[in-house]
């Protein structure tokens, strides 16, 4: 059976993943990587390759995650068997004062985390997060459920690890395994142009965007989701 590494984004846990996990047991063994405090992207691919309990595997990441796995790519990409990119980018943080703009919003998160609580600051980042329609709805207070199991010197390791993100466009062209690159067509996060540009770059890609979801498309449109793994999985 093939491994399934299932790699979480910023702040996130295994619950993330909880539905793809349960709906591909039967065609995958997961693995959901916790990240602890590790506070470079590196750091993270390195804690894949160590924890994945077979030399080839599959990856997904999602958000952060997919960042993570394109590390992973980069740094052993004879362990990969395919390659699944959701909801993420390959951008570096930009120059000048749009550079300066992201990391003051994300310090000015992270203070709201200290001062506040998880729970209070994701109920406002959240908002960006989900579909519209989803604000206030159970998936949204399970999001916050999530972000509050994670601690505030978690959530700085990973900021400075996403304000420290490599350029990663440049090992689109060399992916040589299956890859699937799929969004959701509310993310407004990472959205749908984004991803396009992803797959053109990828020789082979699939693309799949997801309707009537934001950017936490794994528990917004958990079937669609699993189903797009799943095809990917048997390609």
């Amino acid at each position: 059976m093939t491994t399934l590494m299932l790699l979480p984004g910023l702040n996130c846990d295994a619950a993330v993943w909880a539905p793809q996990v349960a709906a591909l047991q039967g065609q995958a063994r997961c693995v959901v990587p916790a990240w602890g405090l590790r506070d470079s992207l590196t750091a993270m691919a390195e804690q894949v390759l160590a924890e994945a309990p077979t030399e080839r595997f599959a990856v997904a990441g999602h958000s952060m995650g997919g960042r993570v796995a394109l590390e992973v790519m980069r740094l052993a990409p004879q362990r990969v068997e395919r390659l699944a990119l959701l909801s993420t980018g390959t951008h570096p943080l930009p120059a000048g004062e749009a550079g300066e703009k992201e990391k003051a919003g994300r310090m000015a998160l992270l203070g709201m985390a200290r001062e506040q609580g998880m729970r209070a600051m994701a109920r406002e980042w959240a908002k960006g997060m989900v579909h519209p329609a989803r604000v206030g709805s159970a998936i949204f207070e399970q999001v916050l459920d999530m972000f509050e199991r994670g601690s505030a010197d978690q959530f700085a390791a990973q900021i400075q690890a996403l304000l420290q993100r490599p350029d990663a466009a440049p090992l689109l062209p060399a992916i040589p395994c299956p890859t699937l690159v799929l969004t959701g067509r509310q993310d407004s996060w990472s959205g749908p142009a984004q991803h396009e540009a992803m797959a053109a770059a990828i020789p082979g890609a699939q693309l799949t965007i997801v309707e009537d979801s934001g950017h936490m498309c794994t528990l917004e449109q958990p079937q669609v989701v699993s189903e797009a793994l799943a095809g990917w999985l048997r390609r």
